[in-house]
């Protein structure tokens, strides 16, 4: 790790090992319904978890089959902003797909 110089409130400079937490992460979860079609959520994992289409197609039916799957994982900030985009686009195709975020 490498050693970063503080300045104390004398002026003076210490060195301390500088530590850096990694972000706690969270899961993006899609929930199955009744309505909302596979061909929708294929499209939604490619364009806003950028998923390749062997990829979103496995998450697809995995959501399909177990009522729910995991499209990604991030930062909370940036879970939130994917699941925003989510429903924006569902609201647009109006699909009532849900998504929810969970931490890892």
């Amino acid at each position: 790790m490498s050693q970063i110089n503080f300045e104390n409130q004398t002026g003076t400079t210490t060195e301390e090992n500088a530590k850096i937490k990694e972000p706690k992460m969270y899961k993006v979860i899609l929930h199955n319904d009744d309505y909302t079609t596979m061909e929708f959520v294929v499209i939604i994992l490619k364009k806003i978890f950028h998923k390749s289409t062997n990829d979103a197609l496995r998450i697809m039916f995995e959501v399909h089959n177990n009522g729910t799957g995991i499209a990604g994982v991030y930062t909370y900030e940036i879970a939130e902003t994917k699941i925003a985009s989510v429903y924006q686009l569902a609201i647009k195709k109006e699909f009532p797909l849900k998504c929810s975020i969970e931490a890892e």
